[in-house]
């Protein structure tokens, strides 16, 4: 009977604490969130119930397995309290992650609901972002580390590898030369604010938004919803353009070429009633002005103003849309021509220089 109690005993006892203990802090993590809604960090460790429980009960059956004192087991104890260590370090990893992440959140939260300035809650958004990334590689670095470290052959390859780190490190820094130049890359984009998450960006001639930034590479969104992977290093060794620097508003031309007879005034009026009507104008700024001249045209540039990359680009297409068609309607002298029509030869020339006639155009009816 004593056989058939003691492995109840221990293992029933380890989950019955387990979910006691885990229930109990779910319970003082509610009434906390509950007494202080304006921080959230209470709530987001709730997230952290899974691996608390693991934890709690791998820890327990670690302890005690070898109580139960199992009969078919017995030969399997060494097996049973490797693979319990390396579930306990597994979820203790995870454990650590789950707690790193919600408390560096709560204070994004906190932050973003105190601040009224885009630019500085992208900024702070990348940097979190980059730091939970390495929160996430170092804690997963140690634990394989440690999971490793439990096995005794382990142990004797490790004391070998410390006798030559050295000479691998130097090889292992010359080999990943490039990824350790995107790894640093990374945190200098991060926290030299170089370009933030939301940002508005031009690369390679690509217009797009910072979609993702990671410690190695960098995804833009473009405006036709292709995403271009670029590796980090690209931004700290490049130039490009941040559209979203120092402010998000921004100056967009319209440029047309007409006629000089083109009604300049009209359509300085006709531009001024176009912006208000447009939702996406930010009532800045706008103008028109002649700001070149050919023989056959003139060139005409209107400005206007929005409040981001994308309004701007609503902004100039219906100035160009509708100012084209107004002046198509109104005001078609004023479009461009181009000359088609045969030159007329002064009389008398070809007998005078002895050429013959010219021939009658054919008006093509055969």
């Amino acid at each position: 009977m004593e056989n058939v109690l003691r492995p109840v005993i221990v293992i029933g006892g380890s989950v019955v604490l387990t979910l006691f203990v885990g229930w109990l802090v779910d319970l003082l993590l509610r009434r906390a969130d509950a007494r202080h809604p304006e921080t959230p960090l209470w709530g987001l460790l709730r997230r952290c119930r899974v691996p608390l429980r693991v934890v709690l009960l791998t820890a327990l059956l670690r302890g005690s397995y070898q109580r139960a004192e199992i009969a078919a087991l017995v030969p399997y104890r060494g097996g049973i309290g490797q693979l319990l260590t390396l579930v306990l370090i597994g979820a203790s990893a995870w454990l650590v992650v789950r707690i790193a992440t919600a408390v560096v959140e709560s204070v994004y939260s906190r932050y973003a609901a105190a601040t009224r300035d885009p630019a500085r809650l992208r900024r702070v958004r990348t940097q979190v972002t980059l730091i939970q990334r390495v929160v996430i590689a170092v804690v997963g670095v140690v634990a394989v580390s440690a999971m490793l470290l439990t096995f005794p052959a382990m142990r004797t390859v490790g004391t070998s590898m410390l006798a030559s780190a050295g000479v691998l490190g130097i090889v292992a820094g010359i080999a990943a030369q490039s990824t350790l130049g995107n790894l640093f890359a990374g945190l200098q984009i991060a926290f030299g604010d170089m370009v933030r998450i939301g940002d508005t960006v031009v690369v390679d001639g690509e217009w797009g938004t910072v979609e993702e930034i990671t410690l190695t590479f960098l995804a833009v969104r473009t405006w036709d919803e292709r995403r271009i992977t670029m590796p980090v290093s690209y931004f700290t060794s490049k130039p490009f353009e941040n559209w979203s620097r120092g402010g998000v508003q921004m100056t967009g031309t319209v440029f047309f070429h007409l006629d000089h007879s083109a009604p300049v005034p009209l359509m300085r009026e006709r531009l001024h009633r176009i912006v208000e009507e447009c939702p996406a104008w930010d009532g800045r700024d706008w103008s028109l002005a002649v700001t070149d001249t050919t023989p056959t045209t003139i060139q005409v540039r209107a400005v206007v103003t929005a409040k981001d990359a994308d309004d701007i680009w609503t902004v100039r297409c219906a100035v160009r849309e509708q100012l084209v068609a107004w002046l198509h309607e109104h005001h078609p002298y004023a479009l461009p021509k181009v000359a088609t029509g045969p030159a007329v030869e002064p009389a008398g020339r070809r007998a005078k220089e002895g050429l013959p006639a010219a021939e009658e155009p054919r008006t093509g009816r055969g």
